[in-house]
């Protein structure tokens, strides 16, 4: 296929929910991240032939967010702008769709790319509540408002929990650290291998701080400049670890905060568009994309979409320099690894495979770093870049499970 050519990229710091970008919506990240990227590259805006965006919790008051984070980044109006959404998969599904747009003759040049406020995801009344609260709004006599008001019951006014909502899977009935379960149960993965690949996320970030501040646009706010991720923890040990309590299956399970993903605030901006683009703009790209993949599984099981992913995708993580396999939970990852060592057994056709741990995630994962839904597939292509350039290397595999029961595997390598 045509490559799609990576040309730019940056990201805001990633930051706990409800700490550092608390009060940032998911467009003033969108914003900041691509008009960091604007100004860091000095590209006339007017180029761009497309903004793409993904975003999983779309603000109520920001509809398409990716056409309000293109114009509030200076994007020309005449240039169109769309929202993508695949879960997991959203900041991957704006550079694959930006490459489909371009095979297709529909562009050149893109900005795309993927934001996230978990902090900002909002609580729901229950539809007969909002059925009461809509009465009391077109009452107009006092009786009339009193008789509504008296309608009301305590557990009207119990919301329900948006961020919940959205990672409980409405097929399967399990919230994403069940499935976490199910697999480390299938997998006998031990908490205390969960709890060492955990600290071990936090140690390579740790080891890599300098580096990934390349990766980082500095957000200024009014009372501090955020410079970089706040979820990396230097005292995160697997005997510390042992100590929280599990979180899904508190009876007998083995996931807990430590070892799974953080729930955070960012978002990443990517630079991409054809070779003649590139070549136009007269910047080195960091890498281009030469393949993908996505492909459905069990929901109960999402969390080997990887494998499956990468087997549509036919080409073998042998053969990748660098390896990132997002960490939405420790036995998630673990269970991918073992996985590819028997592949036959989770019915994936595929030769089997054991990934050097020096090329696995070597600037650490989400475990460590955060993940912010919406953003963390487009932040695995700009690290995984980032880490060919850095080692030298050719290739980089950027892999996913995408919640609902999906992987999504993208082929990188450098220009």
């Amino acid at each position: 296929m045509s490559d799609l050519f990576i040309i730019a990229g940056i990201r805001t710091p990633f930051s706990r929910s409800g700490s550092d970008f608390d009060g940032l919506t998911a467009d003033d990240l969108g914003q900041h991240a691509c008009s960091s990227l604007l100004l860091r590259t000095g590209i006339d805006p007017a180029l761009i032939d497309e903004v793409i965006i993904g975003c999983v919790a779309q603000p109520p008051d920001a509809a398409n967010i990716a056409r309000i984070i293109a114009l509030r980044s200076g994007v020309p109006e005449k240039t169109p702008a769309v929202t993508v959404h695949r879960n997991c998969a959203s900041g991957m599904e704006a550079v694959t769709t930006a490459h489909q747009r371009m095979v297709s003759g529909q562009g050149e040049l893109f900005l795309v790319g993927g934001a996230e406020s978990m902090s900002q995801i909002p609580f729901f009344y229950p539809h007969a509540a909002v059925a009461k609260f809509t009465t009391l709004s077109k009452a107009k006599e006092i009786g009339q408002k009193i008789t509504a008001i008296a309608d009301f019951r305590p557990a009207d006014f119990k919301p329900r929990i948006g961020l919940q909502l959205g990672l409980t899977d409405p097929f399967c009935g399990q919230i994403m650290g069940d499935t976490a379960e199910t697999l480390a149960r299938e997998f006998h993965l031990s908490r205390e291998v969960q709890d060492a690949f955990a600290a071990e996320s936090h140690r390579k970030v740790l080891a890599a701080a300098d580096r990934l501040l390349e990766e980082i646009a500095p957000v200024h706010l009014p009372a501090k400049a955020v410079t970089r991720d706040n979820g990396i923890r230097e005292d995160s040990t697997p005997e510390k670890l042992a100590k929280l309590r599990p979180i899904f299956d508190r009876q007998s399970g083995s996931v807990t905060a430590g070892n799974s993903s953080q729930v955070t605030d960012g978002a990443v901006a990517l630079l991409v568009g054809s070779e003649q683009a590139a070549r136009k703009l007269g910047i080195e790209p960091l890498g281009r994309l030469t393949g993908y993949a996505y492909v459905g599984c069990d929901p109960k099981r999402m969390g080997l979409g990887p494998i499956h992913a990468i087997a549509r995708l036919g080409r073998s993580p042998e053969d990748a320099d660098v390896i990132e396999i997002n960490e939405a939970f420790a036995a998630q990852v673990l269970a991918v690894l073992a996985a590819l060592k028997e592949p036959d057994k989770c019915g994936v056709a595929m030769p089997p495979v054991e990934i050097p741990h020096e090329k696995l995630n070597r600037r650490g994962g989400s475990i460590a770093l955060g993940h912010p839904v919406g953003a963390t597939g487009a932040r695995l292509v700009l690290t995984a870049l980032h880490q060919l350039r850095e080692t030298d290397g050719r290739s980089a595999l950027a892999t996913l499970c995408v919640g609902g029961g999906q992987g999504a595997a993208l082929w990188l390598e450098r220009s």
